[in-house]
């Protein structure tokens, strides 16, 4: 783990990420998939500061469960401000819900304490294709396994 990985506070994790010229449209304003990578790479740290050693991980899930994979599913985005070359984002990301094989996670783009974007995130576990009850040994990393 570093400072690049963002850090867990109060259940969530928060990752700061610099708005580059690469990020903007022709106006110098984020452009709309960009706020998709950045909530990405959130998705990715979260899991990453909860313990999963990705290499490891998905090694051990695919001896359980072969060809597996995670696919958003769904995404709801709400874009209530602009961000701007130069500025410096939180990306904030959180658990939801949590289903046999999908977990939803809410993730938000900041700037200081206002909010840009919002959205809403549901993310599948599947294998051969079809959807699969996520390997308990992942729930459990992901905080998920609630029932238990």
């Amino acid at each position: 783990m570093n400072a690049l990985d963002g850090v867990l506070r109060g259940g969530r994790h928060v990752m700061s990420v610099r708005v580059y010229y690469e990020d903007t449209d022709f106006s110098g304003i984020v452009y709309h998939a960009s706020y998709l990578r950045f909530m990405e790479r959130g998705r990715t740290n979260h899991l990453r500061l909860l313990g999963a050693d990705h290499r490891a991980l998905f090694e051990e899930v695919e001896q359980e469960t072969p060809g597996f994979a995670f696919v958003v599913r769904s995404m709801h985005l709400d874009f209530k401000r602009p961000a701007r070359m130069d500025d410096v984002l939180d990306v904030v990301t959180w658990p939801v819900a949590v289903k046999g094989a999908s977990i939803t996670l809410a993730q938000e783009v900041r700037r200081g304490g206002e909010v840009l974007v919002k959205a809403e995130v549901r993310v599948a576990f599947i294998s051969e294709g079809r959807a699969k009850p996520i390997p308990k040994s992942l729930r459990l990393l992901m905080r998920a396994d609630l029932e238990s």
